[in-house]
């Protein structure tokens, strides 16, 4: 698939204004499009939209399900709107920071208000909302039965679900049977959650759709272990007896870096390729379902992986092993037609990685933050950008432009000014230029680089536990000169 010369911004969902202590699907997710429209932006950009855990730092990377949204960014005033919870019920909403998610506070609020919400609709006795709800669990029971019932079953079994009673851990008919009839309430409650969610998801599409923005998601290679998806569909995975994985992700060392080791497991390949990647249509047909493009996360996982056998915390004890490659994505298209991707490809960029890209055609990513201003030709100078590439100031996984600026070598920076035009005076915005400038099809650019915020505002560190994903704006971002700005820069640079 070809993209037009387009441009975007990413905000992650948590990352709106809002009374509840993180960002969801109401109002602030509405001020934003209006504010991407005045920008003339055609993109909204986003991390994966699915439950987060606790134990993993609320990264949207390791989620419970690889198909459901995040109850957390359900919008309480839209439930309020649709009848479901009174006003008087969201009190008292406690005294959250504008700037920063607290997950656990906003989690514990905010599940007993959805609770409340559940035992609402189920006595409101609406036959349309009703007939709407059993129409919702009949369309998605592909993944929803599984992803409600293992949500339930952890409420009853403490742990990962590898150390469940083996009966259901193992799936026995009896088993699941009989704890689908005893968590009958608590399943029908995981079902509301993700029909609001599914609900408030389309009503912002529709009303993104109407102002000419796109929405572009992401696309996790792995799943985590403790997930819905390995539980239900363990042959998909390269497992051992018992659901413990016998290799996991990760990638090798680097010089200068002792490798990472992630722990999701592998996938079995094989067994995936006999079924005609069934488990990866259904997911890809779900996520186009939400989306209109998606970034692929670690596109070299496609092409060969780095496996690391599951009893070692050594990354450089795995090796390189074969993934599908090709036969996977022309699987992909016969099935799903136009592959609407552009893949993270950095790091480990060989020749059959290239030849993969090139032969669907992908965008690849392209970011200053990785370029040698010194060095000439460098591809990651703007001006070296080729047309089938994204372009981006920087991403949810890096320095802000500012931080990433504030840290280079005085040399450095004389030769960044020098190639892209710049005194140092607005960094952010002579690099948002350069990138919107470039001949890269897709541009695109974050919030906080808008703003011209420094370190303090990154969104994710790679290979740390804690500290992320909490970064906030307030309703002051979305001002009308900074989207004045960006609107000019777009057209000016034919992005629109």
């Amino acid at each position: 698939m070809r993209f037009d010369r387009r441009a975007g911004v990413f905000l992650h969902l948590t990352s709106l204004p809002g009374r509840y202590g993180i960002g969801d699907l109401g109002s602030g997710a509405r001020a934003f499009v209006d504010w991407l429209a005045d920008a003339e932006q055609s993109y909204w950009q986003f991390c994966p939209l699915g439950p987060t855990a606790s134990i993993h730092g609320d990264s949207p990377y390791q989620s419970y399900s690889a198909f459901a949204g995040n109850p957390l960014l359900v919008s309480l005033d839209r439930l309020v709107d649709a009848g479901y919870l009174d006003e008087a019920e969201l009190d008292p909403v406690p005294d959250f920071s504008a700037h920063e998610v607290d997950y656990d506070a906003a989690r514990e609020f905010k599940a007993d208000r959805l609770r409340t919400a559940a035992s609402n609709f189920r006595d409101s006795g609406e036959e349309a909302a009703q007939a709407e709800f059993e129409a919702f669990r009949e369309r998605e029971s592909g993944w929803l039965d599984d992803y409600a019932l293992f949500m339930a079953l952890r409420t009853r079994y403490e742990g990962s679900w590898i150390d469940w009673p083996e009966p259901v851990r193992a799936r026995e008919s009896e088993a699941i049977a009989r704890h689908r009839e005893e968590l009958a309430d608590e399943i029908r409650y995981r079902e509301f959650v993700q029909f609001v969610f599914d609900a408030q998801w389309r009503d912002l599409r529709r009303y993104a759709d109407e102002r000419g923005i796109e929405f572009v998601g992401d696309l996790p290679i792995y799943v985590a272990l403790d997930s819905a998806d390995v539980w239900a569909n363990p042959e998909a995975f390269d497992l051992r007896e018992g659901g413990d994985p016998a290799a996991v992700a990760g990638v090798p060392p680097n010089p200068g870096d002792d490798g990472q080791r992630w722990g999701n497991p592998v996938y079995d390949w094989e067994a995936l390729r006999e079924t005609g990647y069934e488990w990866w249509i259904d997911r890809l047909d779900r996520l186009f379902d939400l989306v209109d493009v998606t970034r692929i996360d670690h596109f070299k996982g496609f092409d060969e992986f780095w496996a690391i056998p599951a009893e070692s915390d050594d990354p450089g004890d795995g090796e390189w092993r074969d993934a599908p490659g090709v036969d996977f994505f022309e699987t992909v298209r016969e099935r799903i037609g136009d592959l609407p991707f552009v893949v993270e490809d950095l790091g480990f960029v060989d020749q059959s990685l290239v030849d993969l890209r090139e032969r669907f055609g992908f965008p690849a990513m392209r970011v200053p933050h990785y370029a040698d201003w010194c060095l000439e030709g460098d591809m990651y100078q703007p001006m070296h950008y080729p047309e089938n590439s994204v372009a981006y100031t920087s991403t949810h996984d890096t320095n802000t432009l500012v931080g990433y600026y504030e840290s280079l070598p005085a040399h450095q920076r004389d030769c960044l000014h020098y190639n892209i035009g710049a005194d140092g005076s607005e960094i952010n915005w002579s690099m948002i230029e350069a990138v919107w400038r470039s001949d890269a099809a897709l541009a695109f650019t974050t919030v906080q680089d808008v703003l011209g915020l420094g370190e303090g505002a990154r969104f994710n560190r790679p290979g740390t536990a804690s500290g992320n994903w909490a970064w906030r704006c307030t309703r002051e971002a979305f001002d009308d000169d900074l989207a004045a700005r960006l609107a000019r820069l777009t057209d000016e640079h034919v992005r629109n």
